[in-house]
């Protein structure tokens, strides 16, 4: 029997990932990555010790926060 989905099993899914490859992912470039980061207006990360990383789960809440209809529209 396969458990219903919930907030734990969902957060397992999700995968952590270094700079380049959340650049990647993202598709910006490691200097917009870690500008945005510096101004605050970029995707949540992890600081663990030194390294900081970025949750995928996080990265895809902020594109669907960054989608937009027309160009018009409001930040």
């Amino acid at each position: 029997m396969i458990p219903a989905p919930n907030k734990h099993t969902e957060r397992a899914v999700s995968r952590r990932l270094h700079r380049k490859p959340t650049a990647n992912y993202l598709g910006v470039s490691l200097s917009w990555l870690d500008k945005s980061r510096l101004r605050g207006d970029g995707p949540p990360f992890l600081q663990i010790g030194g390294r900081v990383v970025y949750d995928t789960g996080d990265l895809d809440t902020y594109l669907a926060s960054r989608r937009r209809q027309s160009t018009s529209e409001p930040r």
